[in-house]
């Protein structure tokens, strides 16, 4: 019997990816979402946090930090889908090593996020290209002319932290004519007291809702005449089906 082929993944790691992918486990909610709108039937497990499609129904395998790696075996994936950010490296070698293919990918920006999404649906999964990925890349693709703005993007509070340097989130904020005023910080979710992020005078305090949960009555007391606008976090953070809608939703959120 041959050996299944050799693929590399996003972070260049060999994965024996079968020829034909029947069961798949996703450890990250936005790729989760992404397999359940392109081959909803191959999916067989997914996190407790993967949210999308509302009405999935696998088994759960714990959350993207401690997934429960026993359970994630028991259900015989073809191949696991995880991403360097949001899964442990521990975790992804634990299961390589029992002989479970397990695809990475490495996402920080809009093009790598179209690039990373046609590799793991083609040749990760054996599907064919979805025609959400068409119809998202077709929305990103025309560069915002409008003036440029300002922003700072709390993810945390107690203590404060931000958006900073190469993040997916950034880059779609870029793309929406909004730069983010810690995107050249040494660090990519930095540790920021809220005095000084008042003090920089964004021009707009993007508060997502995950993964803390800001909203507006959760968030905008703290940034007293800054303009504050509470955002789906799905749309400024998840790389998936959602990207379709998310540049025109996002647009009219912030004012674009």
């Amino acid at each position: 019997m041959p050996a299944d082929p050799i693929m590399t993944d996003d972070t260049g790691a060999p994965v024996p990816v079968p020829e034909t992918v029947r069961r798949v486990v996703s450890l990250v909610p936005s790729l989760t979402e992404s397999v359940a709108a392109t081959v909803p039937g191959a999916l067989v497990g997914a996190t407790d946090w993967c949210t999308h499609p509302h009405d999935l129904d696998v088994a759960r395998v714990r959350g993207t930090k401690n997934p429960d790696l026993d359970a994630v075996r028991r259900l015989r994936p073809d191949v696991v889908l995880a991403n360097a950010e949001e899964n442990r490296a521990p975790d992804i070698e634990a299961l390589r090593e029992a002989g479970v293919p397990v695809w990475v990918t490495r996402i920080e920006t809009l093009r790598q996020a179209f690039t990373s999404l046609d590799r793991l649906l083609r040749v990760a999964c054996r599907a064919p290209r979805p025609s959400w990925l068409d119809a998202a890349e077709a929305a990103w693709r025309e560069p915002e002319t409008g003036p440029r703005r300002t922003a700072v993007i709390p993810i945390w509070r107690r203590p404060w932290m931000v958006v900073g340097r190469d993040t997916f989130t950034g880059d779609v904020l870029r793309h929406l004519g909004i730069d983010n005023l810690y995107a050249s910080h040494p660090e990519r979710y930095p540790k920021i007291p809220l005095g000084e992020l008042a003090a920089r005078r964004p021009d707009l305090v993007v508060l997502p809702d995950e993964p803390y949960a800001f909203s507006e009555d959760d968030g905008p007391e703290s940034f007293p005449g800054l303009t504050c606008v509470p955002v789906s976090g799905r749309l400024l953070t998840w790389y998936g089906p959602s990207l379709a809608a998310a540049r025109a939703e996002l647009g009219e959120r912030l004012g674009r």
